[in-house]
């Protein structure tokens, strides 16, 4: 079934099919197979994902073991590296490819958790205010107005060195602090279609509010949701990275990317290298979300046009 499915979606007459004659499944998975962003972004994201989750199940990498004898070895391709240490090693004689690994596993996981905390408070405050509206709309529109006159970065750090820096408290933080772009949209989307037909019928033949939101609200609003979920895993990850850099956020010798650019930061004249490549790596990252976001914007968005 798999295999069949794999071919009708690669084989030139569905390229060539008449799009009036396409169900909206099918336009957006032609979308998605035209769309050149999307595929390198979702590439680019699994390569990383793969490497950071599955390599180190086959390959013997620790992150923590030191060997002071040689510390601070350059990468491989500069004078004196070895292949022994592909991306040399750190201060203590830390592999460094390994930390870079393993940080690409703390990324995601803040990223992807942060995400999930502010889509949960966002989505369920736009929702309410988008379809419920009078007194309701005023005070979740007075909550964002307060939310987003407080400077991010500087409140970030204020909660984090009053209540103490762990994974679990750094994802909460970030969490709570990025859901104003889930409620704006999902806000939006709910006070466009609350007063179509389906919605009408549905509360005519008695259906609870609680039933008309999860079953003919929510499922409307998905693909926004999901838009700007991959956008602010994005977010996230830049955000733990910043407060790690500042000393805040998590600690050596946890292998954040934050942290090993903080610790390469007094050597960046001579070992530039340990700025460099953790600085890559969250840049690839990153773009790989942002790219797959774009993509599946455009892939979602009924106006784009189809290649």
């Amino acid at each position: 079934m798999i295999f069949q499915n794999i071919l009708r979606y690669t084989t030139p007459d569905f390229f060539i099919k008449d799009l009036d004659k396409m169900s909206p499944k099918d336009i957006m998975l032609r979308k998605a197979v035209s769309h050149s962003g999307f595929k390198f972004g979702l590439f680019l994201f699994l390569l990383i994902t793969f490497i950071g989750v599955f390599v180190p199940f086959f390959v013997n990498l620790s992150p923590y073991e030191q060997d002071i004898s040689n510390r601070l070895m350059p990468p491989v391709w500069s004078d004196g590296g070895s292949w022994e240490y592909i991306f040399g090693t750190d201060g203590n004689g830390r592999d460094y490819l390994a930390r870079i690994i393993y940080g690409t596993r703390i990324s995601l996981t803040i990223g992807i958790g942060a995400a999930t905390v502010g889509m949960l408070i966002g989505v369920t405050l736009g929702v309410i205010a988008g379809y419920f509206g009078g007194i309701v709309d005023q005070v979740v529109s007075y909550i964002l107005t307060c939310q987003l006159a407080l400077p991010g970065v500087l409140f970030l750090l204020t909660i984090i060195s009053i209540i103490g820096s762990s994974l679990t408290v750094v994802i909460l933080v970030i969490g709570v602090l990025h859901w104003t772009l889930f409620l704006v949209v999902t806000r939006s989307a709910t006070q466009r279609i609350r007063n179509l037909d389906y919605i009408t019928a549905a509360n005519a033949i008695g259906a609870s509010k609680t039933k008309i939101i999860l079953t003919d609200i929510l499922p409307n609003i998905f693909n926004q949701i999901i838009v700007i979920f991959t956008l602010e895993v994005g977010i996230a990850i830049l955000a733990e990275s910043t407060i790690s850099f500042l000393g805040l956020g998590l600690q050596p010798p946890i292998p954040s990317w934050g942290v090993l650019i903080a610790e390469g930061k007094e050597a960046i004249f001579f070992q530039p290298w340990l700025i460099i490549l953790p600085g890559i790596a969250l840049f690839l990252l990153v773009i790989s979300i942002n790219m797959l976001g774009d993509g599946l914007r455009d892939i979602t968005d009924p106006n784009t046009s189809v290649e």
